[in-house]
């Protein structure tokens, strides 16, 4: 069975997807939809997370996540969950961290993350320091990483 939630963040309406047992999307969405149970434990917990990032704290816990991708795409992600809070890496970064020879490659997979804030893939730019590509927008990308700034490295805004 599929559960969804949205929770109404700083930054626009978010939508939850859940099996059950784990998150499987957060999304922006522009449009309400039709909540199916919001009261599912995993669901609450991922409110909980979104309610400690949004107050500027780093959250002590991640939801359980199960983000459906191709084997590259889920080991890519993983790696964006070991970049620290309030810090950003580039994609190059990333690529030279899972040994794979194209940068592109990792954005490609970057670019296709299912579960946004929670898989931090805003906290990746490109070489020159400079924000390349969000699915949510530039402008999202920006205020994400301007909420974490106060241990961010430097990068262009």
């Amino acid at each position: 069975m599929t559960y969804q939630a949205q929770y109404d963040s700083p930054l626009g309406l978010l939508t939850m997807t859940s099996d059950g047992e784990s998150l499987k999307e957060l999304r922006f969405s522009n449009t309400p939809i039709k909540v199916t149970d919001s009261t599912i434990p995993i669901l609450e917990e991922t409110r909980r997370w979104l309610d400690s990032y949004f107050n500027g704290e780093e959250p002590s816990f991640t939801p359980p996540l199960a983000p459906l991708g191709t084997l590259f795409q889920r080991y890519a992600w993983g790696e964006l969950l070991s970049i620290p809070y309030g810090e950003t890496v580039t994609y190059g970064d990333i690529a030279r961290r899972i040994n794979c020879d194209s940068a592109q490659a990792v954005g490609g997979a970057v670019g296709r993350n299912p579960i946004a804030i929670i898989i931090p893939c805003h906290r990746v730019i490109g070489a020159d320091g400079s924000l390349m590509g969000y699915a949510y927008g530039l402008d999202r990308k920006r205020q994400l990483l301007l909420l974490e700034q106060k241990n961010a490295l430097t990068f262009n805004l």
